[in-house]
């Protein structure tokens, strides 16, 4: 497989009144292109730290991160921006859906935030993650695993290159995030988008190439999933 990003000896540190915070402390990781990635690690241990460096949100005190071979830009936020636009998606916790658009309309506002508005792919979208039928009905007016697939399709409605998911399972019963979890594993496949996810969820590594355990802010074991 080829390699997507790679990140060396990345530190992010925080100054607090009671001294330094080590949120990641000398991370080295690569990540290859079609992986399905899960972070695992108890509450503090750094892996939303990770997952913010991974898309930019956040810029590492010190090491190095390169993306298909270019390096990441920091430290500045109109260059993290257009990073961001045009190489990750994001499923969050909370669905983040606007309440006041259909489910369609979510997916269409998405692609004209990317300069691609195009209805045929959104209904592609809705059919892949199994929610065609639901296209006029408002976020409020469907269950929380339905409104995460509709995430799920509004998050790669912009083709990216590497998908990241925050506890996306989170509020979700354990039927419905299998669910979820079926769904956003076939779109990535169809769409070969790269995959990695944070979770305390142990149960969910049966849907991952590879786990990668984090504790106090250093990875502690990085294991392939063989099925």
């Amino acid at each position: 497989m080829k390699k997507l990003l790679k990140m060396e000896n990345i530190e992010r540190y925080y100054e607090t009144p009671a001294g330094v915070v080590k949120a990641l402390d000398g991370i080295n990781i690569d990540i290859h292109e079609g992986e399905r990635v899960i972070l695992l690690g108890p509450s503090g241990s750094g892996k939303t730290t990770l997952l913010n460096c991974f898309s930019a949100l956040d810029s590492p005190t010190n090491g190095k991160y390169t993306f298909k071979e270019n390096k990441v830009p920091r430290h500045n936020s109109e260059k993290m921006t257009s990073f961001r636009r045009e190489n990750i998606g994001y499923v969050f916790q909370f669905f983040n859906l606007l309440q006041d658009l259909t489910v369609m309309e979510n997916i269409l506002l998405i692609q004209e935030l990317a300069g691609e508005r195009d209805s045929e792919r959104a209904e592609q979208l809705l059919t892949l993650v199994g929610l065609e039928s639901e296209k006029d009905r408002f976020p409020g007016e469907i269950s929380g695993g339905q409104q995460q697939r509709v995430a799920i399709a509004r998050s790669i409605a912009k083709k990216p290159t590497l998908l990241l998911g925050d506890e996306l399972t989170g509020n979700l019963d354990t039927e419905t995030s299998d669910k979820v979890m079926q769904v956003l594993v076939e779109a990535c496949s169809d769409e070969e988008i790269t995959l990695i996810i944070v979770t305390h969820d142990e149960s969910l590594v049966k849907y991952a190439t590879r786990v990668i355990r984090i504790d106090s802010g250093k990875i502690v074991s990085d294991e392939q999933v063989d099925h």
